[in-house]
C-alpha cells in the first residue's frame, strides 16, 4: 500500500509504502486506518523526515513488530535494508545505484536499484546515464 495510515497503539505513522502477507491482512480494511502491523515498510529519505525516519518511526516499527524496514535514499542513489532481529534492527544490505536489490523480503525477485529512480534523478555528471530526451 502507499501511504497507509496505520494505528500502532498510542502512535500513528504514514510509512511511504507498507506490505502485509495475505494471511496477516486478508483483505484492505474498510477503515481510513489500519491497525495491524505491517510485515514490510519501506520510507523514502528526504532532508525533511530523514531525522523521523531513521529515529522515532524506526523505533516504532520495531516495537510493533514490523518485520522488515526499507530505507531507500533517493539523493545518493542508496537503498538500505534491515530485518527486526528480536527488538533491534539488523542492516542486511546496502545497494547503491548500478546494483541489483536481493533483500528479504523480496530477494526472491531481484530487480534492478535504478528501476526505483526515475531518468531524471540521475546524477547529470554520470557517464553512463541515459541521455535525457529533448522536448
Amino acid at each position: 500500500m502507499i501511504e497507509p495510515e496505520l494505528h500502532l497503539g498510542p502512535h500513528v505513522v504514514v510509512p511511504d509504502l507498507a506490505g502485509w502477507h495475505l494471511e496477516r491482512l486478508p483483505a484492505i480494511p474498510k477503515t481510513a486506518f489500519i491497525e495491524t502491523p505491517p510485515d514490510w515498510v519501506c520510507e523514502i529519505l528526504s532532508p525533511s523526515t530523514t531525522r523521523l525516519d531513521r529515529g522515532p518511526k524506526r523505533r516504532i516499527y520495531a516495537e510493533f513488530g514490523v518485520g522488515h524496514l526499507w530505507l531507500l535514499d533517493p539523493a545518493n542513489g542508496v537503498l538500505e535494508g534491515f530485518a527486526l532481529v528480536g527488538d533491534h534492527w539488523l542492516l542486511l544490505g546496502t545497494v547503491a545505484r548500478g546494483g541489483d536489490v536481493v533483500l528479504p523480503p523480496f530477494d526472491a525477485a531481484p530487480f534492478p536499484l535504478d528501476d526505483l529512480f526515475p531518468i531524471e534523478a540521475s546524477p547529470p555528471d554520470d557517464p553512463a546515464a541515459p541521455p535525457h530526451a529533448e522536448t
